[in-house]
């Protein structure tokens, strides 16, 4: 994902309690910091629920439930009516593809 370094920003996202530095093109931020949340209720709802668990098991399960609802939608037969649950998905696959690169 090629980007203009001036148009970028750097901004720290939290997840699951630990902090990720990020490069992002600004208008895609307030959909990341959503993107963030859920992820962070989802592995707060773990924690919750599976509390002999360790916090990497906790996002590991967030990131399936994720990994689920993709293969859902990239497998419908239909093309996805809701795009912002498409652009959801893709915004996900970036971040994590950015967090496992870092």
């Amino acid at each position: 994902m090629m980007e203009k370094e001036t148009d970028s920003k750097k901004i720290t996202v939290v997840i699951a309690g630990r902090p990720y530095p990020l490069k992002i093109q600004p208008e895609d931020e307030s959909s990341l910091r959503m993107i963030i949340k859920e992820i962070n209720d989802k592995v707060n709802h773990f924690q919750l629920t599976y509390t002999g668990k360790d916090k990497q098991d906790h996002l590991s399960m967030a990131l399936l439930m994720y990994a689920v609802d993709y293969h859902k939608l990239k497998n419908q037969e239909s093309p996805v009516s809701d795009t912002s649950i498409s652009r959801k998905v893709k915004k996900m696959n970036a971040l994590l593809d950015e967090l496992l690169s870092s």
